[in-house]
């Protein structure tokens, strides 16, 4: 294994461990302050559960899915199983920031805002969809559309967060603009780096002629082909992205079942 290689996967190896344990400290604080009894609290915490185990199991036997390339040398790292777990997980994510944008848009009775909370999952689950397509037919161009439809229910979420937090207050405000803030990173991040990059791929696959698999095929593959490799140079354009979303995207997860939502300042207007 190449050095490099080697202090990526110990890396992505320990930010799993960490994430588990934090997801049980984070719980465990939850149950003794008795916040644990709300029904929107477990529920956030059942689905980062999911998005945290999700994420570990990705950590430890990461995948290069249209290549078909792991590190671990195991029936566990094919590509079907690996995007299995990813689906599971993402879903649940998705549910997340769907709950966080319903109940900060009912705090405040913003009742457009609460649309967009409603399409965020079926979103996302459209992109799933095109995930399970490149993944299958080996083709990036579903890939393109996967990451476009997660850039744009990001911005839709980031544009709904910013423009109800005016009508929070106190830490609930900080935190929307910061969710928003961190939404806008996400989402210039998807359509500069992530996006064009699948479509450059595609292209060069069409430029080379690729064949790719049909939907049957592509399945029998998906689950008894992987190739290991160890080489630096096969995994370095995964680095950036796989180490950011199996930490920071995991700790935000944790984070959202800590969310609070006070009366809101026209409330408190109205009362005094």
């Amino acid at each position: 294994m190449d050095p490099q290689t080697r202090w990526w996967w110990t890396f992505l190896c320990g930010i799993a461990a960490l994430n588990v344990a934090a997801w049980a400290a984070s719980a465990l604080w939850l149950h003794r302050r008795g916040a644990a009894r709300r029904a929107d609290v477990r529920l956030h915490l059942l689905l980062s559960a999911v998005y945290v185990a999700g994420c570990a199991w990705r950590s430890v036997l990461p995948v290069f899915d249209i290549q078909r390339q792991v590190l671990v040398d195991s029936a566990l790292s094919s590509v079907l199983v690996g995007r299995s777990v990813a689906t599971l997980a993402e879903l649940c994510f998705a549910a997340q920031w769907a709950l966080l944008l319903a109940a900060s848009a009912r705090s405040v009775q913003a009742h457009r805002a609460l649309w967009t909370a409603r399409v965020i999952v079926p979103m996302i689950a459209i992109a799933e969809l095109f995930s399970w397509h490149a993944v299958l037919t080996t083709s990036n161009l579903g890939h393109v559309v996967e990451e476009a439809l997660w850039g744009t229910a990001a911005a839709l979420a980031a544009l709904t967060m910013a423009s109800i937090a005016p009508r929070h207050a106190g830490r609930a405000r900080v935190a929307l603009y910061a969710a928003a803030t961190a939404g806008a990173a996400y989402v210039a991040y998807m359509f500069a780096i992530d996006v064009p990059m699948y479509w450059a791929r595609w292209l060069a696959d069409e430029a080379a002629g690729r064949s790719y698999l049909a939907l049957a095929d592509g399945l029998a593959d998906a689950a008894s082909r992987w190739t290991v490799s160890h080489r630096w140079s096969d995994w370095h354009t995964e680095v950036v992205w796989m180490s950011l979303y199996f930490s920071v995207a995991v700790w935000i997860s944790i984070a959202l079942a800590h969310l609070r939502w006070p009366r809101p300042l026209q409330a408190a207007g109205a009362r005094a």
